[in-house]
């Protein structure tokens, strides 16, 4: 086995963060996670309360699940991101108003950052960056300006 240089850590981690969409899935599950902690009660009183007491734990459970799954699979991201919506918008009737409203926003934000995450994308460039470009390209195009040294 050849020896090859081993990667920083960290250099590794910005590598896997950047081929997935990466705070989309995190905040979806976080949405999740904050949920399920705003609920108080034991799974007993769930179940003897009947299937709007176990909704209560199973929407945000799987939001936390596709979070997950989004981080490990940005393949199927679009599909995990509507669902993600859907369970999101359904903790508002289930969950104490989408966990007191918290959960409910990182779980829709998240959802839609992961909807709209495009692999391989070239870098954005900022507004002050293309207006650079565009006028050292006006410039390139004039060609070298001769000032004639006109003296009276």
């Amino acid at each position: 086995m050849p020896d090859r240089p081993r990667r920083e850590p960290r250099l590794a981690f910005r590598g896997w963060r950047a081929r997935r969409p990466f705070w989309g899935g995190l905040l979806l599950a976080l949405g999740g996670g904050e949920i399920l902690l705003t609920e108080k009660a034991s799974l007993k009183v769930v179940m003897h309360i009947g299937m709007q007491g176990l909704a209560g734990y199973l929407l945000p459970t799987l939001m936390l699940l596709l979070g997950l799954l989004v981080l490990v699979n940005p393949t199927q991201r679009l599909f995990y991101s509507v669902t993600g919506v859907l369970l999101s918008l359904g903790t508002w009737l289930t969950s104490n108003l989408g966990g007191f409203f918290l959960g409910l926003l990182l779980g829709v934000t998240g959802s839609c950052l992961t909807f709209g995450w495009l692999p391989d994308q070239e870098p954005r460039v900022g507004r002050r960056r293309r207006r650079k470009r565009a006028r050292a390209e006006r410039r390139a195009a004039r060609g070298p300006r001769v000032s004639a040294g006109i003296r009276s």
